[in-house]
């Protein structure tokens, strides 16, 4: 055992201190990955033609120890590119458009050569690589994690607690056909099809009403398992102790039991093996939440969004790391928590819509601020889609923004108005309306990089002292 700890710990060095940083970005779906993954290999990329001067406060950049970044082969050819050029693409038509949302898993990697100019490294070798490995997954799936720890009663009874407001009305249908079923009886595959179906619908539906609690995430996002048997169940709502210790004395070949028995697959074949393939070795982590939507929706969708970012948490490894862990149990040493489309609002907002971040994810926060993970808070636009103005209103000289809005295609001028910085109250809800406006991005010419907000920040945050 020693004697392999020694060789690995040689060719570490060997390697000129050759890193690999395996990149976490999380959020839910609509919150923005794909744009910021984009966003950040374009302002990496572009360093090749640049001073830096689009990224101020990234010190790397700033300094010009950073001498080269390319994209580079993945080291599992197993998993799709990330299909940057037609993101860019995208982003280059005329008028622009946003990226295509994640369907899919996907992958990208980097290689940033860089100098020592700082750490005890530049007596050893004057220059070395990072390795930046990132991974796209669309947001549905993540809400799946905590399926890990639930059997399919706690899962169910999980989701009895937020069926409330508008749920009750959305579930109308299906749970209406659920009702007229005999859990007892010998399953009928078609009828289980059927109902799977309804509760997709039922899912779907509330997606379209800012809802963003959706399980399981594959039942709106397929991916490879659609039409499979896999995803033909639903949870059970309304049942007391008493019905589900009936329930679990019923014949194996049930609607109970096959039901059970299919979450059961699930969880353990699709959910377990997804987390262990993919997010169990990551060594660091961003947690995008886009907080202005939600509060354009209901309250019951911004507490939704609330209680499905807390439930992130108990699913990644927070924790310090020494040499050894670094080389056989990867954990997550810095989190950076970042409010987005932070240039939907005006600049005098931004504190607000930060420490309405910090009230989101507070027990989160909390937990890792405990255990000695390093974390900050952020707001940021990765695709930046507005440009800050000033407006005359009687005689005062007001903020406010302008930008192509995307409800009309319409180019206007805006005052966003006030981002609460603390969890609203049911009063306010009841007596207030927010009216965030969704923009189109901003004209992008050829050849050009991605104008953003404080990318340059996050890019400190997580990079900078790997390439000193």
């Amino acid at each position: 055992m020693f004697s392999k700890l020694q060789r690995e710990v040689e060719d570490f060095v060997n390697r000129g201190l050759d890193r690999t940083l395996n990149l976490a970005v999380t959020g839910l779906s609509q919150s923005g990955k794909t744009a910021f993954i984009t966003s950040l290999v374009n302002q990496l990329l572009t360093l090749n033609q640049t001073d830096g001067g689009h990224l101020p406060f990234f010190a790397p950049a700033r300094s010009g120890d950073i001498l080269a970044v390319k994209r580079v082969e993945q080291e599992n050819l197993s998993i799709p590119r990330f299909d940057y050029e037609a993101n860019m693409a995208s982003l280059r038509q005329n008028p622009p458009q946003w990226c295509q949302s994640t369907r899919g898993i996907s992958e990208i990697r980097l290689a940033v050569r860089y100098r020592h100019s700082k750490s005890l490294l530049r007596h050893v070798k004057s220059e070395s690589t990072l390795y930046i490995n990132i991974l796209d997954y669309p947001g549905e799936w993540l809400l799946d994690l905590p399926l890990l720890g639930q059997s399919f009663k706690a899962w169910s009874q999980s989701l009895d607690k937020i069926q409330h407001g508008v749920r009750v009305e959305l579930a109308e249908k299906w749970q209406s056909a659920v009702n007229q079923l005999d859990l007892s009886d010998k399953a009928n595959e078609e009828v289980l099809a059927e109902l799977a179906g309804l509760y997709t619908e039922f899912l779907h539906q509330c997606k379209a009403q800012g809802l963003h609690y959706i399980q399981p995430g594959h039942f709106v996002l397929p991916g490879e398992y659609q039409g499979a048997p896999a995803l033909q169940f639903f949870p059970l709502l309304g049942l007391d102790d008493e019905q589900w210790q009936a329930l679990e004395k019923a014949d194996r070949n049930s609607y109970f039991a096959v039901l059970k028995k299919r979450y059961d697959y699930y969880r353990d074949k699709i959910v377990k093996r997804f987390y262990e393939r993919y997010f169990s070795q990551f060594d660091r982590q961003i947690i995008l939440a886009d907080c202005l939507t939600p509060l354009n929706y209901s309250q019951q969708a911004f507490m939704e969004t609330k209680e499905s970012l807390r439930q992130l948490f108990s699913n990644f490894h927070y924790g310090q790391r020494s040499l050894l862990s670094r080389l056989f149990s990867p954990q997550i040493d810095k989190l950076l928590f970042v409010a987005s489309k932070a240039d939907h609002i005006t600049s005098d907002q931004v504190p607000n819509l930060i420490a309405l971040m910090r009230q989101l994810m507070q027990e989160g926060g909390q937990h890792v601020n405990f255990i000695g993970v390093e974390n900050d808070y952020a707001a940021i636009a990765a695709v930046r889609a507005t440009t800050p103005v000033l407006v005359d209103d009687g005689g005062k000289q007001v903020k406010a923004l302008q930008g192509v809005r995307s409800r009309d295609g319409k180019e206007v001028v805006v005052f966003p108005g006030s981002v609460p910085s603390r969890l609203p109250s049911a009063d306010f809800w009841a007596q207030n309306r927010f009216e965030f406006d969704q923009f189109e991005p901003q004209p992008l010419i050829d050849g050009e990089r991605i104008p953003h907000l404080r990318m340059d920040s996050v890019l400190q945050f997580l990079l900078a002292d790997k390439l000193e």
